[in-house]
């Protein structure tokens, strides 16, 4: 029989958040959250947060949390991927991604390059209208990623959680001053032209395309560095060689189709037990890139306080308030409690006992989605 989820009001983690909270640190920039207008009232209890005497080593922390951290080092040329887990080719895993802005407009489909992507995020960015950014660090060999679309401000964060340097074609007025917080490759000036191209076969603005030697001149001619931050260690956590995460607590359910409740193009993903993936669809079909289907190893869905921009269908998301969520991976989900390091840090991820989630290597997809639309999301077991 097939279990489904409406995921509305009976939540068990609704209780333990605080999406308000304002314990982020602030950096010099337009108070852009301030002016998000929340469209569902904020609990006011902070959510669980793994606990540690003053004795106790961050490792051991992990270890009793049942996680042990598995050692970055190379071996045989290759080295531990920060997007995905999995062992990469040095040249790539020690490299800054690219965090790149994709179109989801029909008249742009396929996305070329998309399956390469480690990470990707899906946000609302006009009315319904929704938008990928595309995480990636193999595409040595790409001539074409995209079609390549304009800047909103909530993906300069996400960019910035993965220290990748963000190629976008404009921006909103409303993104424009918080570029200078990241390292940027903009479409409609400066080194544009070297970046991206306009391609024949579609009319714009779905024909800007950038390619991976077009990328690398513009990083060359604007001095970005391509190294990590010394600072920089990491996103998520990922399960050790040979082994796989398994969700465990109360509220852990299977989960074999997923529907983020987007209501632009109705993605939804399809749980496959023979290889562990979970293969998107969207505009009632198959979601295919420009090499085919495309599957991911774990889904997270974040809810986030959202409004509008004065006067204008701009969407204007908090990705800094604390939040809560959905993790997916391995025909299970379970409700996670979103915590962000700060202006420009990383986003964590806890389950119910206050331990951070630990992903499957692979492909992870991150649905942003509003707090005014959580009831439209379902999961649902296998049939």
């Amino acid at each position: 029989m097939k279990t489904c989820w409406k995921l509305a009001y009976g939540i068990t983690l609704g209780a333990v958040i605080c999406l308000g909270c304002g314990c982020q640190k602030q950096v010099q920039a337009p108070a852009e959250t301030s002016a998000v207008e929340t469209q569902t009232a904020a609990p006011t209890t902070e959510a669980p947060v793994p606990e540690t005497t003053e004795e106790e080593t961050e490792a051991e922390a992990e270890t009793s949390a049942g996680y042990v951290p598995e050692e970055r080092v190379e071996v045989d040329g290759m080295i531990r991927s920060y997007l995905t887990g999995e062992m990469v080719p040095v040249a790539q895993g020690n490299r800054r991604p690219l965090a790149i802005m994709m179109s989801n407009d029909k008249a742009s489909l396929p996305q070329y390059g998309i399956n390469r992507a480690g990470v990707v995020y899906e946000a609302p960015v006009e009315a319904s209208m929704n938008r990928y950014m595309a995480i990636m660090e193999n595409y040595d060999d790409l001539d074409r990623i995209g079609s390549v679309r304009s800047c909103r401000t909530y993906y300069v964060y996400f960019a910035r959680e993965f220290d990748a340097i963000y190629a976008h074609f404009g921006q909103s007025t409303f993104a424009k001053p918080y570029l200078k917080y990241v390292d940027n490759i903009n479409g409609i000036e400066g080194v544009g032209s070297t970046a991206f191209y306009r391609s024949k076969d579609k009319r714009a603005p779905h024909n800007a395309y950038a390619s991976f030697s077009g990328i690398q001149r513009a990083i060359e001619r604007l001095g970005y560095s391509q190294e990590y931050d010394a600072d920089y260690d990491g996103h998520f956590r990922f399960a050790g060689t040979g082994q796989r995460a398994v969700l465990e607590g109360a509220d852990v359910r299977d989960a074999w189709r997923v529907t983020p409740g987007y209501k632009f193009n109705n993605p939804w993903f399809e749980y496959h037990e023979d290889d562990g993936l979970y293969y998107r669809y969207q505009y009632g079909d198959v979601h295919k890139g420009n090499e085919g289907p495309i599957a991911v190893s774990n889904i997270i869905i974040q809810y986030c306080p959202a409004g509008y921009y004065a006067s204008t269908a701009y969407r204007n998301i908090n990705v800094q308030a604390d939040g809560w969520g959905y993790f997916i991976t391995g025909g299970q989900a379970e409700d996670v409690v979103c915590r962000k390091d700060g202006e420009f840090g990383v986003t964590h991820y806890y389950d119910a006992s206050g331990n951070e989630i630990v992903l499957n290597p692979g492909k992870t997809w991150v649905c942003i989605a509003t707090t005014g639309d959580m009831g439209l999301a379902q999961i649902e077991g296998k049939e």
